[in-house]
């Protein structure tokens, strides 16, 4: 039995998927989707790449035409999320203070950007990194050049961020608390990569070090203070220490939270007929067996699709590998697996940092878990990011030698195509 109607709590991509999907799957019942922006939901990964460069238009963010939700009966409640959930009444209340019932409920409200509290964090100049309006803002600031900015926060946003403002021609330093960027996410090696490719294009960094405050003029921001006591000069200071999962909503109605919305494989949080996805859910891996909550456009979309699925009483489950890529110069990195499992392991190299071109595996116990894939050539099939995603899920165990060794098709590592 399908629900009579479905409302979606989140106008981003895992919400707009859902509510597509659904409509694919057959289901004709009433859909709601409500945010909290005055847009339409859009895609987020462009927002720190090519559309901020101005390489891309409107188009690159659309997730589908704006009159797609009217042809297709899906009701957009947009700047007016909802405000409270009501699991035993099977009720919202949005922020206008309507009261709307609901068969199926996905909670998808997404994140947001993690802030610091410093003085001078509210002077003009000095802002956090998430939405379109911020890609918008930023992007005219940094497109005439010559501006000093500051980036703070060494992660994947922040480094994004620096690539894109030096490439306008600004002054750029990044401040983050690792002795290497991106070293949490990828090791020190990978992580020496990605620095060394930002210093070659200008970027200095000031590593480990963290802001203590920010200095202003007349309202305006004029620099950053170290915690080293450095005064860093800045016309733009940008705040991209990660983002806070959105649960709230989800605390309030007494669902259970750790780290986000808990949800089972089928993203089935703890309250009947309430489903969670996107960045706010921490949903149940069948191939780890454990929780993971991802950031990435990729557990959006797929989480989007299984949540779907799932409120139409589907048997499904969020089940593939994570992936994310990243454009930064002129490397362009695409990454999957499991950076939980990856860890403690130091990478396994194919090809040549130097070149910048190659793929690094991450193994446990003699098993790829995770890898990623620079500059490497696309029309070489199958792609490394599926032959990384077929080692993964086979769980086979391939010798470090094999996998380093350049004389090895990257199809014959896979063992039934070998």
């Amino acid at each position: 039995m399908h629900p009579e109607s479905i409302i979606i709590a989140g106008a981003g991509l895992a919400g707009a998927t859902a509510a597509r999907t659904l409509r694919a799957e057959g289901y004709a019942g009433n859909i709601t989707i409500a945010g909290t922006e005055p847009h339409p939901p859009y895609l987020r990964p462009p927002l720190s790449k090519e559309y901020l460069l101005g390489k891309a238009g409107e188009d690159a963010v659309e997730i589908a035409p704006e009159v797609w939700y009217a042809d297709n009966n899906v009701s957009l409640r947009l700047n007016t999320p909802v405000a409270s959930v009501d699991p035993a009444a099977h009720t919202v209340r949005f922020a206008d203070g309507t009261v709307q019932g609901y068969g199926a409920l996905l909670l998808a409200p997404g994140a947001t950007p993690r802030t610091l509290p410093l003085k001078g964090a509210e002077l003009d100049g000095v802002s956090t990194f998430r939405t379109l309006d911020d890609s918008r803002r930023l992007r005219e600031q940094l497109s005439p050049g010559g501006r000093t900015v500051v980036l703070i926060g060494s992660g994947w946003i922040g480094m994004e961020l620096a690539a894109a403002a030096s490439t306008y021609g600004n002054r750029v330093t990044l401040l983050g608390l690792e002795d290497i960027p991106l070293a949490a996410a990828i090791g020190p090696e990978l992580g020496s990569f990605f620095r060394t490719l930002h210093e070659d294009n200008g970027v200095r960094f000031r590593l480990p070090a963290s802001a203590s405050e920010i200095t202003g003029q007349n309202g305006r921001v004029k620099g950053v203070l170290t915690d080293t006591g450095e005064l860093l000069p800045a016309d733009i200071v940008v705040i991209a220490v990660g983002v806070v999962p959105e649960t709230a909503l989800a605390t309030a109605a007494g669902l259970e939270v750790r780290n986000g919305i808990l949800t089972d494989a089928s993203l089935r949080t703890s309250a009947p007929d309430i489903f969670a996805a996107g960045d706010a859910a921490n949903a149940l891996h069948p191939f780890t067996g454990e929780h993971h909550r991802s950031e990435h456009w990729s557990n959006a979309l797929n989480g989007g699709k299984v949540a779907a699925k799932a409120m139409l009483g589907q048997d499904v489950a969020l089940d593939t590998v994570p992936y994310f890529y990243t454009d930064q110069f002129d490397v362009s990195m695409e990454y999957s697996g499991f950076p939980s499992l990856a860890a403690k392991a130091a990478p396994v190299i194919r090809g040549s940092l130097d070149s910048k071109e190659f793929v690094a595996f991450w193994q446990q116990d003699g098993r790829v878990v995770a890898g990623m894939s620079v500059n490497w050539p696309r029309s070489v099939k199958p792609s490394a990011q599926k032959t990384i995603k077929t080692l993964i899920t086979g769980r086979t165990a391939v010798p470090a030698e094999r996998l380093a060794d350049e004389t090895v098709p990257l199809d014959q590592l896979v063992p039934e195509a070998s």
